[in-house]
C-alpha cells in the first residue's frame, strides 16, 4: 500500500505524525521494504538465489525471505551458532523465515568473520549477496522513493525521525530531503560507531542529527524503561511499534526535542514475539511486582 498514510497522534501532550510504513506488508514492511526496493523490483527470471547473513531475529532476514518466496528464489542465510532452545523451538522472525523457505546455515564463532568476507566468491550473475540489515548503496533507490512520498504528502513541519541500526535509512533520507532535519539514534553501538557505518556509504550531511542517550543500552536486551515507553506508545496511539529500535528513538525524541516531528514507522513488529518473551523472563527473574508485561 503506497503511499503509506499519515496518522496524527498525541504522546505526552505533544502532537506527532506517524508515517505508517508498518502497514505495507506483515512480513515486508517499514524501512526493510524501502531498503529492499531494488530487490523487490528485480525480475524473477534474473536470479536463482539470494544470500545474506546476520542475526537469527533480524527483520531484514524475514523481509528477504518473503521477497525470495514471492520471486521463487532460494534464500541462503548464515548466522553464528544457534542456542539449543532456538534449535528445538524456533520462534519469532527466525521461525517465520524458515516457514517462508529460508535455508539456514550456522558458522562457528572463530570462522564467522572470515566466512562472511568470503561470501562474495559465491556471487555470480544468478546469485545476489545482500549485506547484513540490507545496508548498501542499493538501498538508496527505495529511500529516494520514500522521500518522494513525503514531499507529495506535504508533511508539515521540517523534522523527520527514524531509528538506526546501520543508519542506512536515516543517511539516504537526509541526502534526499535536505530541507528537513532528520533525527535518528543509534540502537547498535554508540554515535561514533553509527557514523562509521554511515561514512562507508556516503558523506554525512549537516541535516542529519544523531540523538544519543547518556545511558548505554545493549542491543536486544530488555530494559524496564524501554518496555514502559513501548506500552505507553501502544496505549496512547493505538499503534504497535517494534521493541528493538522504536522505544529508544521515542525516548530521545521526548527528552531532547520539542518541535513537530513525523516519525517514520520502521515496521518489524513481527519480531516483537521473541522480544516479549525476553521481557516476560526478565519480570519473572527479577520478581518485580510493579512490572507486568501486559499485551
Amino acid at each position: 500500500m503506497l503511499p503509506t498514510p499519515l496518522s496524527a497522534v498525541e504522546i505526552n501532550g505533544r502532537e506527532f505524525l506517524i508515517k505508517r510504513d508498518d502497514l505495507i506488508d506483515p512480513y515486508l514492511s517499514g524501512n526493510k521494504y524501502r531498503k529492499l526496493y531494488s530487490l523487490i523490483q528485480t525480475a524473477s527470471h534474473t536470479l536463482d538465489r539470494v544470500i545474506s547473513y546476520g542475526g537469527t531475529q533480524s527483520n531484514a532476514m524475514l523481509s528477504i525471505a518473503k521477497v525470495c518466496q514471492d520471486k521463487g528464489w532460494e534464500f541462503h542465510y548464515y548466522t553464528k551458532p544457534l542456542s539449543k532452545t532456538q534449535k528445538a523451538m524456533p520462534k519469532g522472525n527466525y521461525r517465520y523465515a524458515l516457514e517462508l523457505g529460508m535455508r539456514h546455515y550456522e558458522i562457528e564463532h572463530p570462522l564467522y568473520k572470515e566466512f562472511i568476507a568470503s561470501l562474495t566468491i559465491e556471487e555470480d550473475s544468478r546469485t545476489l549477496i545482500v549485506h547484513q540489515g540490507g545496508a548498501g548503496s542499493d538501498a538508496k533507490k527505495g529511500i529516494e522513493k520514500l522521500a518522494e512520498e513525503i514531499r507529495k504528502q506535504e508533511v508539515p513541519g521540517k523534522a523527520l525521525a527514524t531509528p538506526s541500526g546501520t543508519g542506512t535509512t536515516a543517511l539516504f533520507l537526509a541526502h534526499s530531503l535536505p530541507e528537513y532535519r532528520i533525527y535518528t539514534t543509534p540502537a547498535v553501538g554508540d554515535a561514533e560507531y553509527l557514523k562509521e557505518q554511515m561514512r562507508a556509504l556516503a558523506d554525512i550531511p549537516s541535516n542529519l542529527i544523531i540523538l544519543e542517550s547518556d545511558r548505554k543500552y545493549a542491543f536486544g536486551r530488555p530494559y524496564r524503561e524501554l518496555w514502559q515507553i513501548y506500552s505507553k506508545l501502544k496505549e496512547e496511539t493505538g499503534i504497535e511499534f517494534d521493541l528493538l529500535y522504536a522505544p529508544l528513538m521515542w525516548k530521545m525524541l521526548l527528552e531532547q526535542t520539542d518541535e513537530e516531528i513525523c516519525y517514520i514507522h520502521s515496521g518489524g513488529v513481527r519480531g516483537n514475539e521473541s522480544m516479549i518473551e525476553r521481557y516476560e523472563r526478565m519480570a519473572l527473574r527479577n520478581q518485580d511486582s510493579d512490572f507486568r508485561v501486559v499485551l
